[in-house]
């Protein structure tokens, strides 16, 4: 059962009592993210993230660290497009302890100069290794291939550029005017009371905020092609088309689309593409949802003298899947192991704050599992196979990286 309770400034607390576990999963998340940021500081979202684990008035950064080692908790946080959220995991006994630290990083981080240069380094380091990495760039190269100038094209790392032009009180006015009350959701999940809204509302329930009147614009999905050459021994294509927003109606029958596409190894793309003509060993594809738009990836990774046959069997699977559609097997297997990994994912108490805290943030309700598995039973093939025909169409962005930064023609 879950609880929901917003707070006098606006913020929103939901909480899941699970009795028959022994830990607590507490998440404080906020509705901002790479989307909301602009060329001139692209990359703060994720740098703040950082710095709210380097030293509050009260705790220095090895002193947070050791809050959490000192209770055997774990204590981490992530940014994406769109939220940022900070998260600790501990056992129920010491449930308000970790809250009370999460809320010092959150209201009382210091950003001093040394620990944002020492920082600063720690983030260039992480550019550089994920630029040694082609399989991940790929996906931000398609993401500016298909939003181009949008923030939702933007790197979710940020520049060694902008990242220069970061002090205190930048990051303290970003706070100030994004980290607002009615952007923020505390998620807790766990064997945990209702009682326990009150320490969240004593904490987070009365602080203000600023005002964000940044206007976003929608994003608009274009058809472009970007390749980048770099010294590899592969080369990584992504096909991107255009998705479905979050809680879009059809979102389920994409869903399961995707999971018979590339989401398996029973999936067509990997059967296809690995199992038939072994043209790469990482092939699949993904959805990614946001508030007013979504994409369809394809992925695979394959020798440069393969690249154009690789791109030739990635369509041909589209083309077969559009015009004879899925099978009723496929369809079958899919909804269970969607309900499958749902089921799982119960088992954990930080998945359980993760789902709540998001379906929170980006819609505002909560489905109960029936409610959820009904959803999915309700999925037919023919609405399956209409949303395949409506995603996968000409209207698609190419993504590469190679060794030798050439397109092939038949791309």
């Amino acid at each position: 059962m879950i609880k929901k309770y917003t707070c006098q400034n606006g913020v929103r607390v939901v909480l899941e009592n699970i009795p028959t576990v022994r830990s607590v999963a507490i998440g404080v998340w906020i509705g901002t993210g790479s989307r909301d940021e602009n060329l001139k500081n692209n990359g703060i979202s994720h740098f703040l993230e950082h710095m709210f684990f380097k030293g509050t008035k009260t705790r220095t950064a090895r002193e947070i660290a050791e809050s959490f080692d000192s209770i055997g908790g774990q204590v981490n946080a992530f940014t994406s497009k769109e939220y940022t959220c900070y998260y600790a995991k501990v056992l129920d006994t010491h449930a308000d302890f970790a809250l009370e630290v999460l809320a010092d990083m959150f209201f009382n981080s210091t950003f001093v100069e040394e620990e944002l240069n020492k920082e600063k380094n720690v983030v260039y380091e992480e550019i550089k290794m994920y630029e040694d990495t082609p399989d991940d760039i790929v996906h931000d190269l398609l993401s500016k291939a298909v939003y181009e100038n949008h923030p939702l094209g933007y790197p979710i790392l940020g520049t060694e550029e902008t990242l220069t032009t970061f002090n205190g009180d930048k990051l303290k006015e970003y706070v100030h005017d994004m980290y607002t009350p009615d952007k923020v959701v505390v998620s807790i999940a766990g064997n945990i009371s209702d009682s326990f809204i009150r320490e969240v509302d004593k904490y987070f329930g009365s602080y203000e905020g600023g005002k964000h009147d940044n206007v976003e614009q929608n994003p608009t999905f274009h058809s472009n092609r970007i390749v980048r050459k770099k010294e590899t021994e592969q080369a990584h294509l992504c096909i991107g088309f255009e998705g479905l927003q979050v809680g879009h109606d059809d979102m389920y029958n994409l869903i399961i689309l995707n999971n018979i596409l590339g989401g398996s190894m029973s999936s067509r793309l990997f059967q296809d593409v690995r199992e038939q003509r072994g043209l790469a060993y990482s092939v699949f594809s993904y959805h990614s949802a946001y508030k007013d738009t979504g994409m369809v990836t394809l992925y695979g990774g394959t020798g440069a003298k393969q690249l154009d046959l690789l791109f030739d069997t990635m369509q041909e699977t589209l083309r077969i899947l559009k015009k004879e559609g899925i099978t009723a097997k496929e369809l079958k297997n899919s909804k269970e192991q969607l309900k499958g990994s749902l089921m799982l994912s119960l088992e954990s108490t930080n998945s359980r704050m993760s789902r709540n805290g998001k379906n929170e943030l980006l819609l505002g309700r909560h489905r109960s599992l029936d409610e959820i598995l009904e959803q999915i039973d309700a999925v037919t093939k023919q609405g399956v196979d209409e949303v395949a025909n409506s995603i996968f169409t000409d209207n698609y962005s190419i993504a590469l990286i190679s060794p030798d930064g050439e397109l092939p023609k038949n791309i």
